[in-house]
């Protein structure tokens, strides 16, 4: 966490430095600037070589400062795929048809899903669980109350070949925001977590695997007790358990190849593509190994672009999600997202529907996230 902060610190104190230096300047320089003498005319710039000098040199400062920063959180290993794709493989292409199917359920058949709607969040629930059980997994909940009504996270245990304790959690969450039925947010995440837990079933692991559907992650709860994840997360650091990654798949069904079709808070514009036809692996600074690592990973299996950033957790957007609740945690987390709001327009409304997903890309990322987690995971043999 002193890492989180002190990066953060040196970033956003690299964008104001030289701004604070020219005010400083201007103050100096007109200090006995007298508004009764004649002729007199406010100095806004340097007029003496050293001065231009001092000026220049807190520029180089400050430009150093801003781009050894950026690299730092921005860079990643590998290239970003670019180039026609592939027609879908067999599997692929039953792939695509279960997510859709999965999405449809969710966000159609069920609908909005969440406590103010508690009869379509038990049956979403009860939907996830039937599918862990039809991979052959073995399900438990972890049960608590919110609104006085009981909610549950949904969890699928692959064990681990060795005796090791470490864990590795993919999740998502499965409720949707008040007034919207969730499709891309976040059913498109929810269908994925099924699939890579099929592609995954009896794979042998070094670590052991667990897939997670958690309540909660929308407001009202988002970032507070009641949330799902933050109740899962807490109560594996109470247990001591030794949670080696997480993977937080949150809205990954829209993308684009127009130009600009992508927008990112500030400073991130400045470093990522206009085009929103890429999975964004996004983690805190604590957890850049595990992001490059991630991205590496889908880069050298996936013929489909990626992008990654590790940033303070506290600028915009960077912990929106689940893996926020392992990061208060002390556990390294990442979020796999297409970015949400910052490329869907339909994010958080009524028209968050089915239609509007790209399920052959969703195949295509769900195929390649299935990878970063085997290898995430110490697998022996690959999906």
């Amino acid at each position: 966490m002193k890492l989180e902060a002190t990066t953060a610190t040196m970033w956003r104190s690299s964008l104001f430095l030289s701004l604070a230096s020219f005010t400083s300047f201007a103050q100096n320089s007109n200090q006995h600037y007298s508004p009764l003498a004649d002729n007199s005319t406010m100095k806004l710039l340097p007029t003496k070589r050293r001065e231009w000098f001092w000026v220049a040199v807190q520029l180089i400062v400050v430009t150093i400062l801003f781009i050894s920063v950026s690299i730092y959180c921005t860079s990643m290993p590998g290239h970003s795929y670019h180039g026609p794709f592939d027609k879908l493989s067999e599997d692929e292409s039953a792939l695509r048809d279960r997510l859709k199917d999965h999405v449809s359920t969710l966000a159609t058949k069920i609908g909005q899903r969440n406590v103010k709607h508690y009869e379509a969040l038990s049956a979403a629930a009860d939907f996830i669980q039937s599918k862990f059980r039809e991979l052959g997994y073995e399900v438990s909940n972890q049960d608590y109350q919110v609104d006085a009504k009981p909610v549950k996270n949904i969890i699928a245990e692959q064990p681990a070949d060795s005796a090791s304790v470490q864990l590795v959690i993919v999740g998502a969450h499965y409720d949707s925001l008040l007034g919207s039925p969730g499709a891309n947010d976040n059913a498109s995440g929810v269908a994925a977590l099924l699939e890579i837990a099929g592609l995954l079933k009896n794979q042998h692991f070094v670590r052991k695997v667990r897939f997670v559907a958690f309540v909660n992650e929308e407001p009202p709860y988002f970032q507070t007790a009641d949330m799902g994840s933050r109740r899962y997360a807490s109560s594996l650091h109470q247990q001591n358990e030794n949670v080696a990654a997480m993977f937080s798949l949150e809205t990954i069904g829209c993308y684009s190849d127009a130009p600009n079709t992508q927008r990112y808070p500030f400073p991130f514009s400045l470093f990522y593509p206009d085009r929103g036809n890429f999975i964004g692996f996004v983690g805190n600074t604590s957890s850049r190994s595990m992001v490059r690592r991630s991205v590496k990973e889908f880069r050298e299996n996936a013929q489909f672009p990626s992008e990654g950033v590790a940033a303070p957790g506290s600028l915009t957007g960077i912990g929106w999600s689940d893996q926020w609740s392992f990061w208060e945690e002390g556990y390294p987390g990442v979020m796999i997202t297409d970015t949400a709001l910052f490329r869907y327009k339909y994010y958080h409304t009524l028209s968050d529907t089915p239609e509007k997903l790209d399920y052959d890309r969703m195949a295509r990322v769900a195929s390649g996230l299935a990878r970063v987690i085997v290898d995430a995971a110490g697998g022996t043999t690959s999906p």
